[in-house]
Parts: C-alpha cells; structure tokens; sequence
C-alpha cells in the first residue's frame, strides 16, 4: 500500500471530500486506512450498569485507500506515488510532482 500510518492525506471522494487529516491506522487486509478528523460517524452505546446513561460516540471509520491521496512531505501538494529501489537494496516512495523521494 503506498499510504503508511502517520501519512498526511487529502480526501478526494466521498462526504468529506476536500478534508485534510492525518492516517492513524491501516488495515491492510482490507486496503482501508483511518484517517482522523474524516468519516465521523456516530455509534450509539446502551448503557452498562444500572443507573448510567447511554450515550452517542463519534468515531472515524475506516476509508478505502482509492478515496484518499498522499500529501508529499517534500512539495506539500496531493500526488501520486511511485516507487524507486536504490543502490542499497531499498524500496522509497517517489513524488510524481516533484521527484523526491521520501
């Protein structure tokens, strides 16, 4: 997957189409990503013990990968991603825009 935890993303489908947040958790499995501050939902709780009150929980629900696009850290601008091996053996990310890797 090319978007990895802790990544800055711009929305690009979807209800909150636009938003900017950060991704706290990928589920590869699923290839979704949660992003906060982006798919707020609210779930409802009963209540536990006897005398406590329900209550309404917003939280952020996962988001399939193609809805959201990597924000380069280099040129701060929405871009695609490629990848480049080095002379080391290893794999980076590459900016299409501005062709930095990191």
């Amino acid at each position: 997957m090319k978007i990895q935890k802790g990544d800055n993303v711009l929305i690009i489908s979807g209800k909150d189409r636009g938003k900017k947040g950060k991704v706290t958790h990928c589920l590869l499995s699923q290839n979704k990503i949660i992003v906060e501050g982006a798919n707020i939902v609210v779930r409802h709780t009963r209540p536990k013990r006897q005398g406590e009150k329900g209550q309404k929980i917003e939280l952020a629900a996962p988001l399939d990968v193609s809805n959201a696009q990597l924000i380069c850290p280099k040129c701060s601008k929405p871009a695609r991603v490629s990848f480049k091996i080095l002379d080391d053996k290893t794999k980076k990310r590459l900016c299409k825009k501005c062709k930095q890797t990191f």
